[in-house]
């Protein structure tokens, strides 16, 4: 198996979001987190899931002591390639921030190279406006979200015109866009 740094990991993760999460307007508020250099990476290999969920733990606290970072991603670099074992660390992290007493202060966004919504066919483009180039959690502020999801307008269609979005792009296109993070 090829190893490949810490920063490469972290470099592919921000083409991604630069390239398909923002050019494509997923989230029309990640641009300012990456402009205001306010996302923290934290890159994992080689771990199970209650060694994750650990990782977890430490960046919520992490995240209590550093108001100044917006958001974080925990990134598998290469753990939890089955989107099954995934979906139950991502179930388990979410019991982790109840079980943690933060539950309504951060949110936990799901990402995955197999992410596929249910009831949707694997080779729908639409899954890829949560494909991301490896296993990750995304860690949000929940008050930061809320306000800024006041200021947007309509925020309920957002996943509607991004599901549109990637469908009126089409599979290739989205895959050639997540492809060129790398």
């Amino acid at each position: 198996m090829i190893m490949i740094t810490n920063e490469k990991v972290i470099q592919q993760t921000n083409n991604w979001i630069k390239s398909v999460v923002i050019d494509c307007n997923f989230c029309p508020f990640a641009a300012k987190a990456l402009f205001n250099k306010s996302i923290r990476y934290v890159v994992k290999s080689n771990v199970n899931i209650n060694e994750s969920l650990e990782a977890l733990k430490t960046e919520l606290e992490e995240l209590e002591n550093k108001t100044d970072i917006e958001t974080s991603f925990i990134i598998f670099e290469n753990d939890f390639k089955d989107f099954d074992d995934y979906l139950d660390l991502v179930k388990k992290a979410e019991r982790l921030l109840t079980k943690e007493d933060y539950d309504g202060i951060y949110q936990i966004a799901s990402f995955h190279p197999d992410y596929c919504f249910d009831g949707a066919e694997e080779d729908d483009a639409a899954n890829y406006t949560n494909r991301s180039i490896y296993p990750m959690l995304h860690i949000l502020r929940e008050e930061s979200l809320t306000k800024a999801l006041s200021l947007f307008p309509n925020p309920e269609e957002i996943p509607h015109k991004n599901i549109d979005f990637a469908r009126q792009k089409g599979l290739q296109y989205m895959q050639l866009l997540r492809s060129a993070c790398l």
